[in-house]
């Protein structure tokens, strides 16, 4: 599948500085940020927004990455799975696990307890009609706290759009996966 949109958009202002930073931090302009240079205002206030997110702390970054890949491989966003085993690689999460994340069911006995949870939890809230379940958000926010438990319930929230957005736009593997040690594994149809 081609992209629905163009990705050389104008090339206003907005959209070479965020070309610019793209290109210095990630080696190349991405897909999504190309796709939102058609809107320049749509494009600096994601990226404002992305910057707010990157500094939220409360949740440990595996567990978060682990939600986030959960949601994007529920949803079907290649483009989103392709980039997120990439940064999983950068930030040297285990790669043997994160391959597994879009089959995770399939392959319970490589993440603990506390990962089923938050795999299971990001999977319940993607659905097109949330599913998640009192006793799967007490448990969690038993373990977790409730600070925590605010940022998982938003990263997964915010990877519903990236990852929704994504796929509407038609955008697919941009190649970063390529450059990791293990390739990433496909995300599972829809059920």
């Amino acid at each position: 599948m081609m992209a629905r949109i163009r990705l050389d958009p104008p090339r206003t202002l907005t959209y070479r500085l965020a070309a610019w930073y793209s290109r210095r931090k990630y080696g190349e302009v991405l897909d999504p940020l190309a796709a939102m240079g058609h809107h320049p205002r749509v494009l600096r206030d994601g990226g404002r927004f992305e910057q707010r997110l990157a500094k939220w702390n409360e949740l440990d970054a595996g567990l978060k990455h682990l939600a986030v890949l959960a949601s994007a491989a529920r949803i079907g966003c290649g483009w989103c799975l392709d980039f997120g085993h990439w940064e999983a690689a950068e930030h040297g999460l285990p790669m043997d696990k994160v391959q597994y994340v879009p089959q995770w069911r399939e392959h319970r006995e490589r993440f603990d307890e506390l990962e089923l949870l938050v795999l299971e939890f990001a999977e319940a809230m993607t659905e097109t009609e949330p599913s998640v379940t009192d006793e799967l958000a007490r448990e969690l926010l038993a373990r977790l706290g409730e600070p925590a438990f605010v940022e998982l319930v938003a990263m997964v929230a915010v990877e519903n759009q990236r990852s929704r957005m994504n796929a509407a736009l038609g955008l697919t593997r941009q190649g970063f996966s390529d450059q990791c040690a293990v390739p990433p594994r496909t995300a599972r149809p829809n059920r």
